[in-house]
């Protein structure tokens, strides 16, 4: 698979992105004019100390820019859909199956923003021309068709993670992350250098999570490996677990990770 797509808004080219060497080096990801057009709200986060309230805020700004509470104003029940269809829908989708529709507009954000198209959608993606790739699209578009502006609120919300990120992690450039599975099959190995370190390709959204006792319970191997802060999407606490309870969930962008796997006994 060949990672670089004609789709990129992103400061810095695909190819380099998805390379292990960013994943060594990493720098930050600037989402074209994103940071810009949330001024009034980054402004407004950096004079909160509290975490829940500045999740609050960030979720009342996202609720009043893309009209989200008026959903039930709306006379067609087309209309109410598509303010109804929340980043925060997507998410809790993300978390029930990463395969569903809403897993497949996820990935599409991952690919029109930083040209990191996926591997992987319910079925292995050698190709962007194939049957495999065109099924994705498909439930791409299923997915985002009745939304409001949907991709701008993943815009939004990457940079919200980013900024909550930084103070919460200052000084840090990676988080040791932890992913269990059964076999690679949504993953390509690009080399192996022992029985237990790998060179992957990761699909390019991925479900992690920092508890490596919680990893064993979705698969009989465990990877574990560096990971940028700015690869990640989204991770769970960073929201008020009024708004989202998925506490260990941390979706990565994918690319090339040196990963080392442990094997259950």
């Amino acid at each position: 698979m060949v990672y670089p797509t004609s789709l990129n808004r992103c400061n810095l080219p695909p190819w380099a992105i998805a390379s292990k060497h960013y994943n060594r080096n990493p720098q930050v990801l600037e989402i074209q004019g994103v940071r810009h057009n949330g001024r009034p709200l980054f402004a407004k986060l950096d004079g909160l100390d509290e975490p829940d309230a500045r999740g609050l805020i960030f979720h009342d700004f996202m609720d009043v820019r893309y009209q989200l509470h008026q959903w039930e104003r709306e006379e067609t029940k087309n209309s109410r859909k598509s303010l109804k269809n929340s980043y925060l829908r997507f998410l809790r989708g993300w978390l029930f199956d990463s395969n569903s529709v809403e897993g497949a507009v996820l990935k599409g954000w991952v690919e029109s923003r930083l040209g990191l198209a996926p591997t992987f959608h319910n079925e292995p993606i050698d190709d962007i021309h194939s049957e495999a790739y065109f099924r994705y699209t498909v439930d791409r578009m299923k997915g985002s068709e009745r939304t409001n502006s949907i991709l701008s609120q993943f815009d939004l919300l990457y940079e919200f993670v980013q900024y909550e990120l930084s103070r919460r992690f200052t000084g840090k450039t990676h988080l040791t992350l932890y992913r269990g599975l059964y076999d690679f099959a949504e993953h390509q190995i690009v080399k192996q250098n022992d029985k237990n370190h790998y060179l992957l390709r990761l699909n390019n959204l991925n479900s992690f999570t920092d508890d490596f006792e919680k990893a064993w319970e979705f698969g009989s191997r465990v990877l574990k490996t560096e990971v940028p802060l700015a690869k990640i999407f989204f991770m769970g606490g960073l929201l008020p677990k009024s708004l989202f309870k998925g506490e260990g969930e941390v979706m990565v962008i994918g690319g090339e990770f040196e990963v080392k796997v442990l094997i259950g006994g």
